[in-house]
């Protein structure tokens, strides 16, 4: 249906909004909030986290892997309908309003609204995270450090707030409810979609690298448990016997007199099953003698050979063409072909009966590793080249059309991500007009974010939590 604007509008004087409905106002946030300090006496309560995707939530849903408290006794608590601003990450909207009882830290700021306003709280929810107000608290947040800005007490209470006339902030928060929900329900959708074409994928994968594309083939024992039956003109072999590896590559900063180089890490084989040369490599130095070791050749697969995740160890990526002034960083493995497919040996590495093998062998305690011993003594099945080259032919002609869906499906995603946003800011703002358009009330339960938290964003919030917890 196509929105439509106000009737009527009137002018207001700020950054980031010109007018807004003729019956709409603005105060400042001390006119609708009084700021909350009540401490926990035992540190028993429920343990709360506040993020920019998720708001508030149970910390033990959350991934924070980084140091705890040994008591929480003095934290703050809050209640339900409170507003809690995680302080520190307040200028990325590391902000919302509490569905629980529960303990936060000692940095975070917590806010009651006024009862005149509390049954509306889920209206102020959606203005405070929408990207209309992302200018104003990154203005209101103070520092010399981005992880250190800082939005205190007096700079959130002092903030201007559009405040829609009761019956308006109601439908406002029915109307986004709705196409909340419906958003959520397309975009589930989606990344169901992808989650089935990744396992076929890995299903084509599986079954060409370890039996072959001939369906009619001979089958015999490997003499390997795990890997069951292979085609009768097939040998089984450890990886030294088929390929040279080199371990560990260059970990440095920047050094004078050294030749600069670009450095492929640990992130880029992570995120990519090739690695070309018009990647955003991380700049670095290094000696001749490390090039000489590290440089990236055709045919070379890289492999993760650390990682704190179990299931990450061995994810390789392949190098279609040699890469000048690229080397190995550290964290990889190279490991380098003799008389075989690269390719070939980059696929059998994604096949889920040889990825096991270097997650039973990795060690370690808060990170897994990969000795080399352990990648060299891998056992791999090998066809004769002239059929390694076909089953490259046949993996590739089928999972391009698979990458092909799933790249429509993330598009698509990130479109109605956009649009989301795009709508909570201009309903919010007043930029349309939703009061007569009639939609169906949804429960609670129905309005959870579909988006999980990404690595790098997870990361930052776990740093800002640690540096809390450390304050």
């Amino acid at each position: 249906m196509k929105l439509k604007q106000y009737p009527d509008y009137k002018k207001f004087d700020l950054p980031w909004i010109d007018r807004l409905p003729s019956g709409w106002d603005i105060l400042r946030a001390k006119c609708l909030f009084k700021q909350i300090d009540v401490r926990s006496e035992t540190g028993e309560e429920e343990l709360l986290s506040v993020s920019e995707k998720q708001g508030v939530t149970p910390r033990k849903n959350v991934n924070v892997t980084m140091f705890k408290a040994e008591s929480y006794k003095g934290y703050k608590l809050c209640w339900p309908g409170d507003l809690v601003i995680n302080s520190l990450w307040a200028w990325m909207q590391g902000l919302g309003f509490s569905r629980y009882h529960g303990i936060i830290s000692t940095a975070y700021g917590v806010y009651r609204i006024k009862n005149s306003y509390e049954a509306h709280y889920k209206y102020f929810d959606y203005l405070f995270r929408s990207a209309a107000y992302l200018w104003e608290l990154r203005v209101r947040s103070k520092g010399i450090w981005r992880s250190r800005y800082q939005l205190t007490d007096d700079a959130f209470l002092t903030m201007p707030v559009i405040i829609p006339t009761e019956d308006e902030q109601k439908q406002i928060v029915r109307y986004l409810d709705f196409k909340s929900v419906k958003i959520t329900k397309f975009i589930r959708s989606k990344r169901r979609l992808i989650k089935l074409l990744n396992e076929q994928k890995q299903a084509i994968i599986n079954q060409a690298v370890t039996r072959g594309i001939n369906s009619d083939v001979k089958m015999k024992p490997s003499g390997i448990d795990w890997l069951g039956d292979i085609p009768e003109h097939w040998d089984v072999r450890r990886l030294r016997t088929v390929a040279f590896v080199r371990p560990s590559g260059v970990d440095k900063n920047i050094v004078d007199g050294e030749i600069p180089v670009r450095l492929c890490n640990y992130v880029d084989v992570y995120k990519n099953e090739r690695i070309i040369d018009s990647m955003e490599f991380m700049n670095g130095t290094a000696t001749q003698e490390e090039i000489n070791k590290f440089h990236l050749k055709e045919g070379d697969v890289l492999i993760t050979k650390d990682s704190e995740m179990w299931n990450d160890i061995a994810v390789p990526a392949y190098i279609p063409v040699t890469l000048s002034g690229v080397i190995c960083a550290y964290h990889l493995a190279v490991v380098r072909p003799l008389n075989m497919n690269g390719e070939f040996l980059f696929r059998a590495f994604l096949a889920e009966s040889v990825a096991d093998q270097f997650r039973v062998t990795a060690n370690g305690v808060t990170r897994y590793g990969l000795s080399q011993g352990s990648i060299k003594d891998a056992w791999f099945p090998i066809p004769p080249n002239e059929e390694q080259n076909e089953i490259v032919n046949y993996i590739n002609d089928n999972v391009s059309k698979i990458h092909l869906a799933i790249e429509k499906a993330n598009k698509e995603i990130v479109l109605m991500q956009e649009y989301r946003t795009r709508l909570i800011s201009d309903v919010v703002t007043g930029k349309v007009d939703v009061r007569d358009i009639k939609v169906e009330d949804v429960i609670d339960e129905e309005i959870t974010d579909d988006l999980d938290s990404s690595e790098d964003e997870q990361e930052l919030d776990d740093s800002v939590e640690e540096v809390l917890d450390e304050e």
